[in-house]
């Protein structure tokens, strides 16, 4: 790959990888300090974070993995030890994901505005994680119109179908 091409992917990972923990930082921030808070009901405060939690992990897992990407775009694959972290990672999230809708259905909240701001963070934080780990969902605008009619794999995904096995060194 040009190192030209490599800078400007390298440059856009980290902006991608720092998006992403600066958005698990926001949401973390405005539920600690604005919106649990005023949450009266100890349901809705379980409810709230039984969404968010799932969120919080893929908005850390994708900004840590656009971060740890820098380091081998353009040059090799995935690390083998990474793609087995994100691999168990994928399972996990899919798991919290699980906990945290039984956890929103079990605390469900009874006020109409905490409701639609519950499902929306769960709903948030499960497209999230199909956009990182199924198939890809965030496109530039530019590009929407054509993006939607043929789906494609989100670049975490191609990384770990790339990853070179666990064990094997890197010629070159």
């Amino acid at each position: 790959m040009l190192e030209q091409r490599r800078d400007e992917l390298r440059s856009a990972y980290l902006r991608l990888g720092t998006g992403e923990l600066a958005a698990a930082g926001v949401f973390a921030t405005a539920a600690l300090t604005v919106v649990a808070p005023r949450l009266a009901a100890p349901r809705d405060q379980a409810a709230l974070w039984s969404a968010l939690v799932p969120l919080l992990l893929v908005l850390v897992q994708a900004g840590t993995y656009w971060l740890l990407a820098r380091t081998w775009v353009g040059r090799a694959p995935m690390p083998a030890a990474v793609a087995v972290t994100y691999r168990a990672l994928r399972a996990l999230t899919a798991g919290a994901l699980a906990a945290g809708l039984i956890g929103v259905v079990v605390w469900w909240p009874r006020d109409v505005t905490v409701m639609l701001l519950v499902a929306g963070v769960w709903g948030f934080a499960a497209a999230e994680y199909v956009n990182y780990y199924v198939v890809r969902l965030a496109y530039p605008v530019r590009q929407l119109p054509a993006a939607v009619r043929q789906p494609s794999t989100p670049r975490l995904v191609q990384d770990l179908r790339s990853a070179r096995p666990l064990g094997r060194a890197v010629r070159r």
